[in-house]
């Protein structure tokens, strides 16, 4: 070996070698002496993979056994009834759910969903003005008596639909956004159907009856629309989830369409938070309420979907068919006050952690062979408040080839999907986060590339040879 090494060390001192050469002896020595180095020493570099890190495995832990209130003590006095949790989608209660009833006005849900959407996207602005056509001044039940020919934004229409229940403004921002009313009602299917919203079909804007439309606009065929119970839930909840600021029109108490109205419009869901000032609706208030629609016909009966927040957990309870206007907000009373007394949002893994077997990531061509990994969000359940807290399962996916260098903090690296479950409780939550790299690396230079190539290339040789013996 001291042979060697002096032959080279001459090479790459004399004045006369080329730089070629020079590189050439680096290299050859390099391999002679990696060749004698121990195989342990020629891994120690090599990334180090877990079980994981190939593909998916499971991690789970369970202990305390939690308990589910029963819902059988509350005795609605309704048709149906369902309380969900939006951000989970979790049913905590759920009363003839999934039969389809008339569901009156609360049908504008999806008109002021579709509207509200073609403004975020830029289809249509709050400032447009709509032209009221004849089929919208014609329309019956709750209105603003617009007649034909008026003018007015779509904010000033959208409003009116949200507070006051408007079927004239609702049916003039169906036609602005469709053209007809007719094709805004393919828009609402569309958008039920994307939602999975299985029980569901629309024949109007508005909720009323088909006998109640305008002769002559009224769709062709039989049938009126029909809603479930967890299908208004899950139209609340897109609602909720897909706009932040929905409050910004629900929760407005009065609202004066005209200058010249004598009397402003009274916002029909009583329960507003508000309330609570107002002499004759505050025995309705319900803290932490901000919306959503009512909604009234001779055969829907009165009905109601409300949501409401507290301690940072939302929920959505919808009633369908009570006996009065007042009773449908009494029932709505013990559907949620059932939610936020036995239930509660708890943080099961904080933003930033670690998930057991998949710590890190294999970095390729990296100054680091490996980069640490955390879970990139929060991941939340709602649980009882009775009883133990169940541990969530976990199975984490990572990237087979892990990342390439350069790597910087955030880069998505597989994800992990957190399973959790409480017998009682009607369906199994489960949320996937991805799982990022915690820090930066560096791509490595090209002579520590070499050397690893070397290394990796003599440890798997060796590997062979143990094999042969």
């Amino acid at each position: 070996m001291k042979k060697y090494n002096h032959r080279f060390k001459y090479l790459a001192n004399s004045g006369k070698s080329k730089f070629k050469e020079r590189i050439a002896a680096i290299i050859v020595t390099s391999i002679l002496c990696l060749s004698v180095m121990p195989v342990s020493a020629l891994a120690a570099d090599a990334p180090i993979r877990t079980a994981a890190a190939a593909g998916t495995s499971d991690t789970a832990a369970t202990t305390k056994t939690a308990k589910v209130p029963s819902a059988d003590s509350i005795h609605l006095n309704v048709k149906s009834a369902v309380l969900i949790e939006p951000t989970t989608g979790e049913i905590l209660l759920s009363i003839n759910a999934d039969e389809a009833f008339a569901p009156a006005s609360m049908t504008k849900m999806m008109t002021e969903y579709i509207v509200a959407d073609k403004v975020k996207k830029g289809k249509i602005s709050w400032n447009d003005v709509v032209t009221v056509s004849e089929n919208a001044s014609k329309s019956i039940g709750s209105r603003i008596f617009l007649a034909e020919g008026d003018t007015h934004t779509v904010k000033e229409l959208y409003t009116a639909m949200a507070v006051g229940s408007a079927n004239d403004a609702t049916v003039a921002l169906a036609e602005y956004v469709a053209g007809s009313e007719l094709n805004f009602v393919k828009l609402m299917n569309e958008e039920a159907k994307r939602m999975g919203m299985t029980k569901t079909h629309f024949i109007n804007s508005t909720g009323l009856n088909r006998a109640d439309m305008p002769e002559g606009f009224r769709p062709e065929g039989e049938g009126e629309t029909l809603m479930s119970a967890r299908d208004v839930a899950t139209l609340a909840k897109y609602i909720i989830n897909d706009d932040p600021n929905f409050a910004d029109f629900s929760s407005i108490q009065f609202y004066k369409f005209r200058k010249t109205d004598k009397d402003a419009i009274v916002n029909s869901d009583w329960m507003l938070e508000a309330n609570k000032k107002i002499p004759n609706l505050k025995q309705y208030a319900y803290e932490g309420l901000d919306g959503l629609k009512t909604g009234y016909t001779q055969d829907a009966g009165y009905c109601f979907a409300g949501t409401a927040e507290r301690n940072g957990m939302r929920l959505i309870s919808v009633v369908m068919g009570t006996k009065s206007m007042g009773g449908r907000f009494k029932e709505t009373k013990k559907v949620l006050d059932y939610g936020f007394d036995n239930f509660k949002v708890k943080q099961m893994v904080a933003a930033g952690s670690k998930v057991t077997g998949a710590e890190t990531s294999p970095v390729i061509d990296g100054k680091e062979t490996e980069v640490p990994l955390v879970t990139e969000k929060a991941v939340k359940f709602i649980v009882p408040k009775a009883g133990g807290t169940p541990q969530p399962t976990v199975s984490v996916n990572l990237n087979r080839d892990g990342l390439t260098a350069p790597v910087e903090p955030g880069a998505k690296a597989g994800t992990a999907t957190f399973t959790y479950h409480v017998e009682g409780m009607s369906s199994v939550q489960k949320q996937t986060v991805n799982l990022i790299s915690e820090q930066k690396v560096e791509k490595a230079g090209w002579f520590i590339l070499l050397l690893r190539s070397i290394g990796h290339f003599f440890g798997n040789l060796f590997d062979g040879i143990k094999h042969l013996f």
